[in-house]
């Protein structure tokens, strides 16, 4: 089996990769595909075959998707840049590499998605049946972009997709846990962020790839224990501050997300059940 990954320089890509490579059994082997080929050395020693290119262009997909067994879509373009790019990466690229895997025979396609897909909340733990309601404090061209793709990839015909629903992703060093405080400082005390640490992350992509019989079927990811933005003030060792008392949290339960599906059909259990979990670990 070979599995090609992309997205391998991000946050995600890259502390996956290395743990698709560890967990490979005899004959299993993984591409990945950068950017940049100084990108892809640690990949390549590592024992990963790379590609470079740009997952935007159309002859590099052909080439990186060229015998490959299976697709890990974890591409993701968000914060910070222009409506124009997140689009052409999230949704379109995606959708053309999808294309691309269905054309040279790819087996299975784990499309790496978030649970902002789902937009506002319902009252109560958002499940996979939940169809997106664009809004909310968090909605914009990210989430927006990568449930259009979610769409388009699921409705390509003769192509075994699954999907992953990230939560926020945090731990192993990733400042992700640091910059959370750029929304949390203007949200209201009691306003929670449903987590995920990176191993818990790679362990639920493992488990979707290579789980037979689960075609077109979407999974959310998540520890057991949101977090308030008070205490995301306190993992950070900052001061609280005191207008966070005088909000009123606008939805409840925006982007909290039931795991119900994911354990009960792929036996996942997050390694890290709470982030104060990964900080007693050293995890952080």
């Amino acid at each position: 089996m070979l599995t090609l990954v992309t997205g391998t320089t991000g946050q995600v890509g890259r502390r996956f990769v290395p743990r698709l490579l560890a967990q490979a059994r005899p004959g299993e082997r993984a591409r990945v595909l950068v950017r940049d080929a100084a990108r892809g050395e640690p990949f390549a020693e590592l024992g990963a075959e790379v590609v470079v290119g740009d997952l935007r262009d159309a002859d590099v997909l052909g080439k990186a998707v060229a015998g490959a067994d299976a697709v890990v879509n974890v591409a993701a373009s968000f914060r910070g840049v222009p409506d124009e790019e997140a689009w052409a990466v999230n949704r379109d690229a995606a959708v053309e590499l999808g294309r691309a895997a269905q054309t040279a025979g790819v087996r299975r396609f784990v499309q790496v998605s978030t649970g902002l897909v789902y937009g506002t909340g319902r009252g109560r733990p958002l499940t996979e049946d939940d169809e997106t309601r664009p809004g909310g404090a968090m909605w914009g061209a990210y989430p927006e972009s990568k449930a259009a793709a979610e769409r388009e990839l699921l409705a390509l015909e003769g192509l075994d997709v699954r999907v992953g629903r990230l939560p926020f992703v945090y731990g192993e060093g990733d400042p992700h846990l640091s910059q959370s405080l750029m929304w949390a400082r203007n949200w209201a005390a009691t306003q929670r962020l449903q987590m995920g640490h990176h191993a818990d992350a790679a362990q639920a992509l493992l488990r979707i790839l290579h789980a037979p019989g689960i075609a077109g079927r979407v999974y959310n990811i998540a520890d057991d224990a949101p977090v308030t933005a008070v205490e995301l003030h306190q993992l950070n060792g900052v001061d609280v501050p005191a207008d966070l008392y005088d909000r009123t949290d606008p939805d409840p339960w925006h982007v909290i997300t039931s795991t119900v599906r994911i354990r009960r059909e792929l036996g996942y259990r997050p390694l890290y059940p709470s982030v104060y979990a990964a900080r007693e670990a050293g995890a952080l």
